[in-house]
């Protein structure tokens, strides 16, 4: 269970974090005398109401000391003139090529910083290197989001110095990120063609509290059984009004659009 959010998992946990640069079954009963039968029934294994009093009681102190630590992002961010937006996706919808691309559109236009969150690893931040705008990872170990926390330590060091665009990266999840505040101005849910079209109505936490949608991969439409208006009605389905990139960051389609929204922004 992760400690934060008490969402079931493989030991999602915060332990530390390291910042680096750069689940019926059937049995037999006998009744009290010599007729046994066997018949299926699930068994739940339930909770003391005092054990669950308890669990939510910390999963609220866990929420609401987050909440204080990204308001005093936010005041940071706001004194600072710095505008913050929160990637959210699930692995492998292409949030970081689509930053390298980004970063690359915006050099020289708008000074952009980059907060990036793994489990492990420093490679997205290896990867966004050297695109014109300072990066930090940040390395949950085994906790499946970011917290405020995390990203307060670094805003000083990362946003700082004229910037006025910050993309903080969440881990590839979405679900445990959408529940936790980190100050942003904004999430933005990026959503790929490869993951089908319900995914917003499965997933209803994040795309409700997002007010842009990013439909990433275009490039593979022509390869993929995949209906555009049945993803955009989920989209609006759990977020009436919500604003639609569909681009694709490999071939470049939608990204001027997607470039002059973030410019704007910032002014």
């Amino acid at each position: 269970m992760c400690k934060d959010c008490g969402c079931s998992g493989d030991a999602q946990g915060h332990e530390h974090a390291h910042v680096h640069d750069g689940h019926t079954h059937s049995h037999g009963h006998t009744h009290g005398g010599d007729h046994t039968h066997e018949h299926p029934h699930p068994h739940p294994h339930a909770v003391p109401a005092v054990a669950e009093a308890r669990t939510v009681s910390v999963q609220q102190k866990i929420l609401s000391r987050n909440d204080e630590q990204a308001e005093r992002n936010r005041a940071w961010l706001s004194e600072h003139g710095v505008v913050a937006v929160n990637l959210i996706s699930s692995p492998g919808s292409g949030k970081t090529y689509l930053l390298e691309r980004t970063l690359e559109g915006l050099r020289g236009k708008v000074a952009c910083a980059v907060i990036t969150g793994d489990q492990r690893t420093d490679n997205d931040a290896r990867r966004l290197q050297g695109k014109g705008a300072p990066v930090r990872q940040i390395e949950t170990i085994n906790s499946c989001h970011l917290d405020a926390e995390q990203v307060g330590r670094l805003l000083p060091e990362v946003a700082g110095g004229g910037v006025k665009l910050l993309f903080i990266e969440n881990v590839g999840n979405l679900v445990c990120p959408s529940a936790f505040d980190l100050g942003e101005n904004f999430k933005i849910a990026l959503l790929s063609t490869t993951e089908g079209e319900d995914k917003p109505v499965k997933y209803p936490t994040l795309f409700s509290t997002a007010p842009v949608a990013v439909l990433t991969k275009m490039d593979l439409v022509p390869h993929l059984d995949w209906n555009a208006a049945a993803c955009r009605a989920a989209l609006r389905q759990v977020r009436p009004g919500v604003f639609i990139f569909e681009l694709s960051a490999k071939t470049g389609l939608g990204m001027d659009a997607w470039l002059d929204y973030l410019v704007k922004l910032t002014e």
